[in-house]
Formats: C-alpha cells, structure tokens, sequence
C-alpha cells in the first residue's frame, strides 16, 4: 500500500467519526474534534507524523492539511446543528469527500489516466454519499425515513460528489477543506428544495448525463474538468427543471462544440483555435451556463415556495432560454465566423486581424443569429409558457447577448475582463433582456 493511499485511509477514517454527531450529540462531537485538533499541533515528526503529512506539511514540522481538514468539518457540523443544514446532509458531505479521495488514491495507484481518477472518485463518493446519509437518517429518524428521503439522498450524493470532483481537478489534491466546505453549502441549498422525481428517475438522468458527458469527452469536445462539469450542470437541469431544460442546455453543448471542431486546421493556421485541440474545459462552461444554472435554481427556489412573494417561475425560464441563446449565438458566431480573414471591430468597423477581440464578421454575425434561432424554435417547441411571441423574445435576447459579447470583447477583455468573464456578462445580458421583455408584456400586454 502506497503511502498516499495509507494517509487517505487515515482521512477516510476520521471522515466516519462525523456519524458520532447524530450517534451521541454535537456536544461529544465537538470535545472529540478538539483533541484530534490538539493531536495534529503535538505531532511534529515520527511515523505517525509521516503517515498523516502532505508533502508541503514538512516544511515547518505541522500537519496543516490534516488540521484544515478537521476544521472544515467542524465548521460544517456548526452549520449542521445550528441552521436548517440537516446533519445527514452534513454527514454525507464527510463521508463523500473523504472516502472519494480514498478512492482515487487507490485507483492512481493502478493507472495514470485522468479520466479513470475522476471516475474512481465520483464513484464511491457517490456511494459514500448516500450511505453516510442514510446512517445518519436511520440513526436520527427511522430505516422508513431513509425510505422516503431515498431521492434527495441519491440526487444530493451525485451533485455533491460530481462537485468535489470538479472542485479537486481545478483545484490542487490537498484542498479537500476547501472541497468540504463548498461541496456543504451546495448540498445545504439543494436539501431544501422540492423534488418531484424519484430515485429511480434521477438514477437515469444521471445515467443520462454521464453517458453524453463521456461522449463529449471521447469526441475531445470536453476536458476531464469539462465534462464533469458538464455532466453536474445536466443532473441539476434535469433534476430541478426537467428533462425540457434539459434539452435546450444539451442543444447549446452539442452544436456548439461541433463548431468548435468546424474546420479546425484552419482555425490553427490563423492562429485563433481553442487550445487543448478545441476541448472545452471548465472555465469556459461554467462562463457560458453559469447564468442558465443560477435561473434553474432560482426556477427551482420560486416553484417550492422558498421565495415568498418571488417572481414568477416563468421568469427564470426565458432567463434560463435567453442565457443559452446568447452563449449558442456566440459560440456559433465566433466559431464559424473565424475562419473568414476580414473581420471587421464591432465599433469602428474596421477591418482587424482574425481573431482580434471584438472582431465580427457578416458570416459569423448569421450564424449566431441561426444559433438563437435554434434555442427560441426548441423552446417554443417543448415548452407551454414560450408561444411564438416568446420564441421571438428568446431570438432577441440571444442577438442582444451575442452582441454585448462583441462589444464587451472590443472595449474591456484583455482589460478588466477575460474570456470567460466576458462570456458571463454576455450571458446575463441575454438572461436580463428576455426576462425585461417577458415583463413588459405582462404589464403593457
């Protein structure tokens, strides 16, 4: 046994003592964590120092990592038992990170594939997930309270774990604490919303999601951090807005990252292809989706009541449509649009070198409106509230976004802003146009 997978073992260890919260109350929880915390400022050197110590603990004889780790924890069981954050959610966070990480230790012993490390980790954390939930709830509750939350136990074990994953891979190996923490606030907000799927329902739409995350990986449209990303913003889509929303958002990934690849040489020779042979990666998905995911869970939030006098569910779905209309808009549009040599600045309309930030161009500027185009028919299509007038609004607002980028791109990216920071506030300039429209038909209409 390598000793990275000896020290995970210790970790995942300590990650089951979290079951003494529901076993014998936060008050014998927290003395226990007090002499573990004590414990790893007395140990400075010897085995069990070497045992539990990251390499960068050597440098001044402390076991940082494994002293941040409790904390976390810690924090995490304060939220536990003195907010609405339920002690099996924070159980199960534990227990998925640190049997997760065990995991993936043991398969990086086996295989130096990326891919397998993350599925190695996504795995049993999931798995680790739903059982320190379930102990945690029979314990607290009944083996018929573990019956009746099954749902909630799987689809917050997924999200939580496809989290952690995506969280360690941008991340460094050793910022579990960091993993912890998030991975809680996440779940925190996600147990209190209502599902309406059951267990096996949300098995298959993760079964779902999994299976064209790891096609848009094999077709090299999507890194290893891109595709679990990927495949976490699909399991929420469909899980808090449906298979419809779905549907949309995995319209935008498809054919965007199909004109990713659209004459990809030539993107090379003028020297304005994405990197790692066009694969897109994390940064540039939560960029793109990060205002469609905010409307689900705002869409989520409103139709389970957890926004009292709130907006209109509604609302957040021709947010959710307008912010993917605007990032297939784009996407088509700098993708397809590239790969002609006179692009012109949006704000001179002077012509530019191809692949100058804010540079368009009459082919592009078409395609992007085909790509919003796209959005607004499939919406119209599947969903009852978006009639033609709310297709046409879902058109616009793509346009609009499409062009914020551009303007965005000639003004401030390279500035103040970044790709992906660029891609943001397009987005949300297109969520913010559909949502203003829909309004004002509802109030002069």
């Amino acid at each position: 046994m390598t000793e990275p997978v000896r020290r995970a073992g210790v970790f995942a260890a300590l990650c089951t003592l979290s079951l003494v919260v529901p076993l014998l109350g936060p008050e014998v929880a927290g003395v226990i964590a007090a002499v573990l915390l004590l414990g790893t400022l007395a140990i400075t050197d010897g085995p069990l120092f070497d045992l539990l110590a990251y390499p960068g603990d050597y440098e001044d004889s402390r076991l940082y990592g494994l002293f941040t780790f409790i904390l976390a924890g810690v924090a995490l069981g304060l939220l536990a038992v003195g907010t609405p954050m339920s002690i099996p959610v924070f159980v199960g966070t534990v227990f998925l990170v640190g049997y997760g990480n065990l995991a993936e230790q043991f398969v990086r012993v086996l295989t130096d594939d990326d891919g397998a490390h993350v599925t190695g980790f996504a795995l049993a954390a999931t798995a680790a997930g739903v059982v320190g939930q379930s102990a945690a709830f029979a314990i607290t509750d009944s083996v018929a309270a573990v019956e009746a939350a099954l749902p909630s136990i799987v689809f917050l074990a997924a999200s939580g774990a496809l989290l952690a994953a995506l969280l360690r891979d941008v991340l460094l190996l050793y910022d579990d604490p960091i993993v912890m923490v998030s991975v809680g606030l996440l779940l925190w907000l996600l147990a209190e919303l209502e599902l309406t799927l059951g267990a096996a329902e949300i098995v298959a739409a993760l079964a779902v999601t999994v299976a064209l995350g790891y096609v848009s990986y094999a077709l090299e449209t999507a890194s290893v951090a891109g595709m679990v990303t990927g495949v976490l913003l699909g399991l929420l889509t469909i899980v808090l807005g449906g298979y419809g929303w779905f549907v949309v958002l995995i319209s935008f990934f498809a054919i965007g990252g199909l004109a990713t690849k659209f004459r990809y040489e030539r993107k090379k020779t003028l020297g304005v292809a994405e990197d790692n042979d066009g694969a897109r990666g994390s940064g540039n998905v939560l960029g793109n989706a990060a205002v469609a995911l905010a409307a689900v869970l705002g869409y989520a939030a409103s139709s389970a009541t957890l926004l009292p006098g709130g907006p209109d569910p509604t609302l957040f779905l021709f947010a959710f449509a307008g912010s993917v209309a605007t990032a297939m808009s784009d996407t088509l549009s700098s993708e397809i649009g590239s790969v002609f040599e006179t692009p012109r600045l949006i704000t001179t309309l002077e012509p530019v070198e191809p692949g100058t930030d804010g540079g368009v161009t009459w082919q592009g500027e078409i395609a992007g409106i085909v790509g919003a185009t796209i959005v607004a028919g499939i919406s119209w299509w599947l969903f009852p509230e978006v009639d033609a007038v709310g297709a046409g609004i879902v058109l616009v607002a793509g346009f609009v976004g499409m062009t914020v980028d551009s303007l965005l791109g000639a003004t401030l990216e390279g500035k103040l802003l970044g790709n992906q920071g660029v891609n943001f506030l397009a987005t949300l300039s297109g969520a913010v146009v559909a949502t203003a429209l829909v309004s004002s038909l509802a109030i002069f209409g």
